[in-house]
């Protein structure tokens, strides 16, 4: 296996908060530069950097340069594998939640 490409698991991209609110700010734009990210966080460029560079090996992210600005774009194509995922666990716990209402109903 080469190991100079991988893809990181979706699911250890998404497991960090900082790396879900860099997901979350880039979801509500269609495209932001490194700056405007980073002045989001109690943390300077290189430490948001770290976490975009996680969120690319994930394929949830893609950037581009113009110039000296980097710019990154989400890419939500990989969370539908989370959304498939925990569709289970939205129907089973749906499923619970109906059981108890007609319990709770009937008492």
């Amino acid at each position: 296996m080469n190991n100079a490409y991988q893809t990181r698991d979706v699911y250890v991209a998404i497991a960090d908060p900082t790396r879900r609110k860099l997901i979350r700010l880039l979801a509500d734009s269609d495209e932001l530069p490194l700056y405007e990210l980073a002045a989001q966080f109690q943390m300077g460029r290189t430490a948001v950097s770290k976490h975009l560079a996680i969120l690319k090996e994930a394929d949830l992210v893609t950037n581009r340069r113009i110039g000296r600005e980097t710019r990154y774009r989400l890419n939500p194509v990989p969370l539908q594998e989370v959304k498939d995922w925990l569709s289970f666990y939205e129907k089973f716990w749906n499923e619970r939640a109906e059981l108890l209402k007609s319990i709770l109903e009937e008492e």
